[in-house]
């Protein structure tokens, strides 16, 4: 076990300071009032009965319920309190871990599997609800128990309490391997249900249910998870048996040592060296002892366990943000607008680039189109200017300013984004607009509506803006969607907007709508245009050609055509295709 791991998650208790202390006070109350319970058996035993003492008698019973009673309520109170730091640390990880994730660029989120991602947030946490609510009090509890119980047995005869003592190194000794052997298959089992779940949320969400009915493939889909959850099973048998073996000997003892006492307290009972109560009492108090000290012992096989997934939570945690504030970052303010790339290059493996040198300044206002073949680099380019991505080599700076001396936020609040594949969540219409601006009123949402030509749609439907439109929006059209999406953007009002592919999946009536209402939107804005139809940026301010992640041609649309170059190239074979 790495004391960086232990040192790490006991600073997740540290704010909990206060309810530990409580804890540890009720344990100790708890403590005291079971170390009364064998000494009233040995007045019983030694003193009310022998002697006929029935008012001593009864005066002793009541004092064992009320111990009882007394011992139960703290019990309560302990597991009040267990539970508060409990949950609360595991809802302070499952935060940490979702803040962190958002900080994460978009490069790991295409990278990892998002069924593995949401198994470390939810099952992973939800795994360590064991160790954080009941292991940690357990662990004090059961030693302040062990402690105190051991002193006692002590103070009633030295020579039980030493013999006692000879058979606790049995239950320590086999404790390490064990929990090494359960952290190994702990973690092997928790990676196994995060392709599990990986294997679920793409083959069980709607685009994925899809393509497997599309293509017929439920029975191989249903193979293949079979044998996930075979694996699964396999690996939770094995844990499950894990020192099985050493907890029967652990019974074994703890039922052997009791036995041992008789015998040998039995002789000095019958030499007259003590009294039958003691005896008596003396078993009852090994009882509390082997009880705790075998807890102990389990309680490290399954904190080894539990290791295993804060060490899956922290290789997540350890992740280092690629795209963050530096510090000092600056707050845009009255942005203009101007967008320029100075010697950008981008890359996700240096031997294949993406982007090369890429030198183009776009004016505070204009609408630029980039235009290019399939892979060229477009939308990578388009990535760029909210800062999705950072460039590999060179700069891009919006009013002169890096975009990395500029805070997320303010960035973020000036772009608007509407991408070929349109994403909505599974709420109403009304919110997914609001997602744009949350403080929008009812009358600037029915008027983006409007001017996306959205809304008349919106209003033919049974609930209006109330219509629920389904797991990412699979009860709309795509061109619906797309609209929908528009109306999103003219609600935020960004003064940088970026269309990819946007009017992609619109018929020719619906874009011809749409053409109209972009028009208006980007006026006074700086805009980037990403189209394959290229009918639609005939009137762009300026065309950037991108080939290969280079800026092979840059004019308007008639420059362009005269050059008879690449665009000029393209035009013709769209428009020859589309007669």
């Amino acid at each position: 076990m790495k004391k960086e791991s232990l040192l790490r998650i006991y600073r997740y208790f540290l704010p909990y300071w206060k309810q530990g202390i409580g804890v540890v006070f009720f344990i100790l109350l708890s403590s005291g009032f079971g170390l009364l319970q064998p000494l009233l058996i040995r007045g019983v035993v030694d003193e009310a009965i022998p002697n006929g003492r029935t008012s001593l008698l009864n005066w002793l019973v009541v004092a064992m319920i009320v111990a009882a009673i007394l011992q139960g309520l703290v019990s309560v109170g302990q597991a009040f309190l267990n539970s508060v730091i409990g949950q609360g640390v595991m809802n302070d990880i499952r935060n940490q871990m979702y803040a962190h994730l958002h900080r994460m660029s978009i490069r790991f989120f295409t990278s990892t599997k998002t069924g593995d991602i949401m198994s470390r947030v939810n099952n992973d946490v939800n795994g360590l609800q064991q160790v954080v609510t009941d292991t940690i009090s357990q662990s004090i509890n059961n030693l302040l128990l062990a402690t105190t119980t051991m002193i006692t047995m002590f103070l009633l005869d030295w020579r039980l309490a030493l013999l006692s003592l000879v058979l606790l190194p049995l239950f320590i000794l086999p404790t390490r391997r064990v929990g090494k052997l359960n952290y190994q298959v702990r973690k092997e089992t928790q990676s196994k249900m995060s392709e599990m779940s990986s294997l679920m949320q793409e083959t069980l969400s709607v685009s994925g249910a899809m393509l497997v009915k599309s293509f017929g493939r439920e029975e191989d889909e249903l193979r293949r998870f079979v044998g996930k959850t075979n694996e699964l099973k396999r690996l939770q048998i094995r844990q499950s048996l894990i020192g099985r073996w050493f907890f029967m000997f652990i019974s074994v003892i703890s039922t052997a040592g009791p036995a041992i006492i008789y015998w040998y307290g039995g002789h000095l009972v019958i030499d007259q060296s003590i009294t039958l109560g003691t005896v008596i009492a003396f078993t009852a108090f090994l009882t509390r002892l082997y009880g705790p000290v075998s807890s102990l012992a389990g309680i490290q096989v399954n904190v080894l366990g539990s290791v295993a997934l804060f060490d899956r939570l922290f290789e997540y945690l350890d992740l280092k943000v690629e795209i963050q504030d530096k510090p000092g970052a600056v707050e845009l303010r009255d942005v203009q607008g101007r967008i320029e790339f100075e010697e950008v290059s981008f890359w996700y493996q240096q031997e294949r680039p993406v982007l090369q040198g890429l030198n183009f300044a776009i004016q505070p206002g204009q609408i630029v189109a980039l235009v290019g073949p399939s892979g060229s680099g477009k939308t990578t380019i388009s990535n760029l200017i909210p800062r999705l991505y950072d460039p590999s080599a060179g700069s891009v700076k919006l009013d002169g300013v890096d975009l990395r001396d500029v805070q997320l936020k303010s960035l973020g609040e000036q772009v608007g984004m509407v991408t070929q594949e349109t994403f909505l969540f599974h709420t109403s219409i009304r919110e997914n607009l609001r997602y744009g601006r949350p403080s929008a009123t009812e009358e600037e949402i029915v008027a983006a509506a409007k001017a996306a030509y959205i809304h008349d749609l919106i209003v033919s439907l049974p609930d209006g803006y109330d219509t629920v439109v389904g797991e990412r929006g699979h009860k709309l059209s795509g061109g619906e969607k797309q609209r929908m999406a528009m109306a999103r953007v003219i609600l935020k009002d960004p003064k940088i907007l970026i269309l990819d592919e946007a009017t992609s999946a619109l018929d020719s009536h619906s874009e011809a709508y749409i053409q109209q209402a972009l028009e208006e939107l980007m006026k006074s804005r700086t805009s980037v245009v990403i189209a394959h139809r290229l009918s639609t940026i005939l009137h762009a301010d300026q065309i950037l050609v991108i080939e290969d992640g280079k800026l092979v041609e840059q004019g308007t649309h008639e420059e362009l055509l005269a050059v008879d170059g690449l665009y000029a190239s393209l035009y013709r074979q769209q428009f020859e295709g589309e007669q």
